[in-house]
């Protein structure tokens, strides 16, 4: 390649490259100011709709007002973002919803009868959504609506309250994970660079996907582990990037292919570019395309994997390699107290049944030591008694023979003092 053609190259991709995070900005600008404008059209239109009751609109705009400036201070927000206009468009659909199930009466004149007849119903599957099913979310109207500000502005939480008093919360135990082979599977089956380092992010960091689409050259820093001299990056998670659930937190890459995929994503990047030109949209349809090439299906319902999926699935990866609850909750982002997430993928792999079951064996083992080690006293005890016992029969044995001997002396002297005294005392006599 002549050097006046790379040139010309190096410009055209950087030019290439320009218009791309400029087009991604304004998308991100515009979908923004879209939901702001979109709740603020939805909210009017459904407070001027004169086929609902004055007293139920009365109450809602109230309640607008009420979460408004409750979103902003619980927080810390000088004006409403993109996450709360979210919260408060999902209100509306909710209102309308409602007010449909009890046939538009104002709430502040519904019955006990009235409010279990809605329960009762949704809970059996009589009243349906739009699409001729039973309503999956039916726990988000019970906690935000019903048993919640909304229904005690209408002065009906007392009722409520006894309505729902058998209500519990079911919670969803389906653990979905791949294979730490299988993930590796799905990034070969990538077209481009920015999509493999966008899979092996949301494996290493595990970090929501639209957080990680959000993540600017500035909040990554290269650096050498002080304990194994590995080069690794620092990813700064910010507090803006990130769901209000999530802890704003700094984590180290695990991984050396993610650490090599960064070294070039990064190389010739400002430090407040964007590291990913696409959005949600395009990284659900490429994730989608490397899942139907591989056939990687998730335990234990063999679905298709997702993004959301592989954060489960590196938590799952990090407990089976030995990480504790607690390091590995705290790289998920969630709160110290907050275990139950990750105690669910334990309690799923069996991993807090590890522990007791090798305590048991312990046990055997150590008892059937001991066991061992009583035998072998025993044997080495009856050892030592037939060495004894041996010891002393020669001993016998041994006297009995010099005793035999000293008989055989004593009789051999015997008769030889006898027959001396038998030619001493013959004396002849002469006449």
């Amino acid at each position: 390649m002549s050097s006046v053609f790379k040139i010309k190259y190096e410009v055209f991709f950087n030019y290439k490259r320009v218009i791309q995070l400029n087009a991604f900005r304004l998308i991100r600008i515009v979908t923004n100011m879209g939901r702001r404008e979109s709740y603020e059209k939805a909210k009017t239109k459904l407070l001027s709709d004169n086929n609902i009751c004055k007293a139920n609109r009365s109450l809602w705009e109230d309640f607008f007002e009420w979460e408004e400036r409750k979103l902003k201070r619980t927080n810390n927000l000088s004006r409403l973002d993109e996450a709360t206009y979210k919260t408060l468009s999902q209100y509306v659909g909710k209102f309308k919803n409602v007010n449909k199930w009890f046939n538009s009466k104002a709430w502040k004149d519904l019955t006990k009868d009235e409010i279990q007849k809605v329960y009762d119903d949704l809970e059996d599957g009589v009243i349906k959504n739009r699409f001729g099913k039973p309503y999956a979310d039916r726990k988000s109207y019970y906690t935000k609506i019903f048993k919640a500000k909304p229904f005690k502005m209408a002065g009906k939480a007392e009722i409520a309250e006894e309505v729902f008093e058998f209500f519990r919360p079911v919670d969803n135990s389906v653990v979905n994970y791949i294979e730490f082979d299988d993930f590796k599977k799905l990034a070969t089956a990538t077209n481009t660079l920015s999509q493999k380092l966008l899979l092996w992010l949301a494996w290493d960091i595990g970090e929501n996907i639209m957080s990680l689409l959000q993540l600017r050259k500035r909040d990554f820093r290269r650096q050498l582990n002080p304990e194994t001299n590995e080069t690794e990056y620092l990813v700064d998670l910010r507090k803006e990037i990130l769901k209000r659930s999530r802890t704003p937190r700094v984590e180290i890459t695990l991984f050396t292919e993610t650490v090599e995929l960064l070294d070039v994503a990064l190389k010739n990047m400002e430090d407040n570019d964007l590291l990913f030109t696409f959005g949600q949209r395009q990284a659900a349809k490429f994730m989608g395309q490397c899942v139907n090439i591989t056939g990687a299906k998730c335990m234990p319902k063999g679905k298709g994997p997702t993004f959301k999926d592989l954060r489960s699935s590196m938590c799952c990866y990090l407990l089976k390699e030995g990480w504790r609850i607690e390091e590995a909750n705290g790289r998920l982002g969630h709160s110290p107290g907050n275990l139950s997430m990750v105690s669910r993928y334990a309690n799923y792999l069996a991993l807090d049944k590890h522990i007791p079951k090798k305590k048991l064996s312990d046990n055997i083992m150590r008892g059937a030591k001991n066991a061992l080690e009583d035998s072998k006293k025993t044997v080495r005890l009856y050892e030592m008694r037939f060495t004894d016992q041996q010891e002393r029969l020669e001993s016998l044995e041994k006297e009995k023979k010099q005793t035999n001997d000293l008989i055989k002396e004593l009789i051999k002297k015997v008769s030889e003092l006898q027959s001396g005294m038998k030619t001493s005392t013959f004396i002849p006599t002469v006449q």
